[in-house]
């Protein structure tokens, strides 16, 4: 076991990251890309929970190939990873970045004019040195990434002059995550249609959702990103992954409230006799403060999150706060709950998609937001 950030008896709260399960989860989507290998995708920190760890645990399940969104995320991940293949997603920001990659020996998914004329004419050692690549072709997502004519444009230049080495060509989903959607099948038509431009070389369309609808979509390799940290990144599915992370705060203090009394700003009423536990988390934490229930008028249809705590289920009360947030432990009994317990904001006991939903938002920025007051506890391999 390995920990990180404040020490256990100073935290507010702890993040149990358990590196056996993202190993798990890892080898399940290599097994369900198949005949397509699965790379990695640990931008963000690895989705917020550590590129290190993460990645020594990836490349020890068999993980060879990697993704990034910025070239300072390649670098790191170089240090923990010397032989791996690291793509950067969002392309050259300059010469200066360009000479950056060639340190770091970083692959740039090349998105745009501005992006093949930097690695162009980026001065290499020698002229005549391959200047590897990813090439981003646009089907329809409208972000990033090149047209179909920008596309057949490069592979005529490109023929003539031999100035870049593509190695990959990709494009991404917009609606993977809703498999019935017509996007899915015209972007993959798209897609299919353009890699045939560059033939000779692999591709690459479904991150994790796309990694579910299969056929097709699989290509030559595939992007796992959520997914590999437990997250069911497809809707209405029973989700086959295992939790990787559980979240939990730290009870500061428990108070006995009498209905008509208010809870947290806005000053949100009882309605009855009320156990509440005060807990060291907040929106500082990454804790949305969409989370509120009762405390923030706009959440009329959908109701807070909730906590899990001995057992039981215990919803948010009031606005959640930048340090702390209140649960009803009402029915868990007068003295179960004590300062010191912690309560799960989410977990095995807490799907994180449930408290996505209730916070009106998606498993991705519950991760990312995470931040650097939780105690953190890495248990298996990749250490």
């Amino acid at each position: 076991m390995a920990a990180g950030g404040p020490g256990p008896h100073l935290a507010g709260g702890r993040l149990t990251i358990d590196l056996a399960a993202l190993a798990w989860n890892y080898r399940f989507l290599a097994q369900r890309s198949a005949p397509a290998q699965a790379a990695a995708v640990v931008k963000a920190d690895a989705y917020g929970l550590g590129l290190a760890p993460a990645a020594r645990t990836l490349w020890q399940a068999g993980c060879r190939r990697f993704f990034v969104a910025l070239p300072h995320e390649g670098l790191a991940l170089r240090a923990v990873l010397p032989e791996a293949e690291i793509f950067v997603f969002n392309g050259l920001f300059g010469a200066e970045a360009a000479a950056a990659y060639r340190r770091g020996r970083l692959i740039p998914v090349l998105n745009g004019q501005s992006d093949l004329s930097v690695w162009e004419a980026h001065g290499w050692d020698a002229p005549d040195r391959p200047r590897p690549c990813a090439l981003h072709v646009e089907t329809g997502m409208n972000r990033l990434g090149m047209t179909g004519e920008e596309l057949r444009a490069l592979a005529t230049e490109n023929a003539l002059t031999q100035a870049l080495s593509p190695l990959l060509i990709l494009s991404h989903l917009a609606c993977a995550d809703t498999p019935d959607h017509p996007m899915n099948r015209r972007q993959c038509e798209s897609f299919q249609a353009l890699r045939a431009v560059f033939p000779e070389i692999e591709s690459s369309l479904a991150n994790s959702a796309g990694i579910f609808l299969g056929g097709d979509f699989l290509c030559d390799l595939t992007r796992p990103g959520i997914a590999l940290f437990g997250a069911m990144p497809v809707g209405g599915m029973e989700n086959p992954l295992r939790p990787v992370v559980t979240a939990e705060a730290r009870i500061s203090q428990i108070k006995r409230l009498r209905a008509g009394e208010t809870a947290s700003y806005g000053a949100a009423p009882l309605a009855r006799d009320t156990i509440v536990a005060v807990a060291a988390v907040g929106y500082a934490d990454g804790y949305l403060r969409a989370a509120s229930g009762s405390g923030v008028p706009l959440r009329k249809v959908v109701p807070g999150a909730a906590g899990f705590i001995h057992g039981k289920e215990a919803p948010v009360i009031g606005r959640v706060t930048m340090d702390l947030t209140l649960f009803d432990v009402t029915a868990l009994g007068p003295d179960a709950v004590a300062v010191g317990d912690h309560i799960e904001l989410f977990g095995p006991n807490m799907p994180i998609e449930r408290v996505a939903e209730a916070t009106g938002t998606i498993a991705y920025e519950l991760l990312t937001a995470i931040g650097h007051r939780y105690h953190r506890e890495y248990l298996g391999d990749g250490l």
